[in-house]
């Protein structure tokens, strides 16, 4: 079991502190698997194994039992007179989960520290903070970062040069999974694909109780399709009206939010530079992890721009910074990264083969008129840094701190 330390180093911090720790994300994204490594933490820091308790509620023996049962049963493994840790996985599997949750958090009653993980709604911060007022700390967990790919490559298989290293990581994707041995792209994609089966049927259509599922296929594959573009609920009805196929802009708005919901898409939203403002139009989504379209629609090289954009966004969000499109003018910039106070700017591009696409990443970042960095990221490897300006190879800035 490869360690996911960056996560470890987030969460042991709060252990023994009165909070639920809450590990949020994308199905097989690593989070039940990163329980199993705090388990292991309290084990080295002497907890006895009587005292360290893990349920995973996403198993058939669980099905159909009500949440009073299952306060009985977690009840009878409390340790008496000492601190009992409470493992809980997949716990939005159990109806009205929050209310055993916050029995046992009832202040002097039991003696106890939880953390859980979540894979649907109800386990997004804006439904915890109405089951959990003020009781928990949330941790989003994504697919494996190109720093974590690569360990995983060393430990499994055989690493090959970092440049191969990377064309593969952009096509595989991040899903742990898919890493534990060589696989052929088929292989990879068949169980990337069960995990987005799985996501799409159980966490979206099965529990909101979804008939249209051809509607909400199309309506994903327009999404993938899009990924890194600005577009509304207007375009996609067009879309798909254009296909003979009529739709509301309300259905395509729950559509999608069911699907941040499940943590297949994320939605970035679009911030005016001038006046700070958050605005409601236009926005991009990005994909929990790219292999997900390229097991639904084929991998496609000629995507990878939008592929690129991608991992940048999600290393934003792994490394902790709320992330917007900027709007400067009629300008964009890709990425608005804020982090306590401070803010950095990045422009993504495949290549800067010529002087226009350079003037083009380049002269939008020049426009910005504050002192937070600024880079453009691409895959060039000749350094191409200029007026302040840092130009960063992909691989390195995904490797690398800024």
């Amino acid at each position: 079991m490869l360690i996911r330390q960056s996560y470890i180093d987030q969460i042991t911090p709060f252990i023994d502190m009165p909070l639920v720790k809450i590990l949020t994300g994308v199905r097989r994204c690593g989070k039940s698997t990163i329980m199993l490594m705090l388990m292991d933490e309290l084990k080295k820091r002497g907890i006895s194994e009587n005292r360290i308790v893990r349920f995973n509620f996403d198993t058939l023996e669980w099905q159909n039992t009500d949440v009073k049962q299952v306060f009985e049963i977690i009840k009878g493994k409390l340790v008496q007179n000492e601190r009992t840790y409470l493992f809980l996985d997949e716990i939005q599997e159990i109806e009205h989960w929050e209310r055993l949750v916050n029995t046992f958090m009832e202040e002097g009653e039991y003696n106890v520290d939880i953390f859980v993980t979540g894979s649907n709604s109800k386990m997004m911060s804006s439904e915890i903070s109405t089951y959990l007022t003020g009781r928990y700390v949330s941790f989003r967990v994504y697919p494996l970062s190109f720093a974590e790919y690569l360990e995983f490559r060393k430990e499994y298989s055989e690493l090959q040069d970092l440049s191969k290293e990377f064309l593969r990581y952009i096509e595989y994707g991040g899903f742990p999974a898919v890493h534990l041995k060589t696989l052929t792209p088929d292989e990879a994609y068949t169980i990337v694909k069960d995990i987005y089966n799985t996501t799409i049927f159980t966490d979206i259509v099965k529990r909101n109780q979804i008939r249209k599922v051809d509607q909400l296929e199309r309506i994903v594959k327009y999404a993938f399709d899009n990924i890194g573009n600005t577009f509304s609920a207007n375009s996609i009805k067009g879309f798909l009206t254009s296909q003979s196929r009529s739709i509301d802009v309300e259905t395509v708005y729950n559509y999608l939010s069911k699907l941040e919901s499940a943590y297949i898409l994320n939605r970035c939203s679009r911030q005016d530079l001038q006046g700070r403002e958050i605005l409601k139009t236009q926005e991009k989504f990005y994909l929990a992890d790219n292999a997900f379209k390229h097991a639904v629609l084929g991998y496609k090289q000629d995507d990878i721009s939008q592929t690129l954009e991608n991992i940048v966004y999600l290393e934003l969000r792994r490394r902790g910074y709320e992330v917007y499109v900027g709007k400067l003018d009629t300008k964009e910039i890709d990425f608005v990264a804020e982090k306590q106070g401070r803010s950095i700017y990045v422009q993504v591009a495949y290549l800067l083969a010529d002087k226009k696409a350079q003037e083009r990443e380049f002269g939008n970042l020049l426009q910005i008129e504050d002192n937070f960095p600024k880079f453009v990221v691409s895959m060039d490897d000749v350094d191409m840094s200029q007026k302040g300006i840092i130009h960063w190879n992909i691989k390195d800035f995904l490797l690398n701190s800024w």
